[in-house]
């Protein structure tokens, strides 16, 4: 417990935790732009992120782990996104597009 407070506690840790949440938001909000028949809107603080759908969540969680993302279902037809802390901006980049990329294949099996 002690080395984990060290860490959260270090001078601008929770301040890159802000940016890299900002990050995040800006990048699924592009995301739900493109997709408006995949994705209503973000919801969340920090790095406790939803993804509220418009299809059906299920459909959206499998569509993620087809990209080898973990997410989980939750209330509200919404998908939780849960990145650690300590997450990096490649790490975020890569998410977004594996994000990105299931939502496409949502797209099309929705338009076929």
């Amino acid at each position: 417990g002690n080395a984990v407070l060290d860490v959260v506690l270090a001078d601008g840790f929770l301040e890159d935790v802000s940016r890299k949440a900002l990050l995040v938001k800006q990048g699924l909000a592009a995301i739900a732009d493109e997709f408006p028949q995949v994705f209503e809107e973000i919801r969340g603080a920090g790095l406790m992120l939803g993804l509220k759908c418009k299809v059906d969540n299920g459909k959206v969680n499998a569509a993620l782990r087809d990209q080898h993302m973990l997410a989980v279902p939750a209330g509200d037809n919404v998908v939780r996104l849960l990145p650690p802390l300590t997450v990096s901006d490649e790490e975020i980049r890569e998410g977004l597009a594996r994000i990105r990329e299931a939502a496409r294949s949502l797209s099309e099996a929705a338009s076929n």
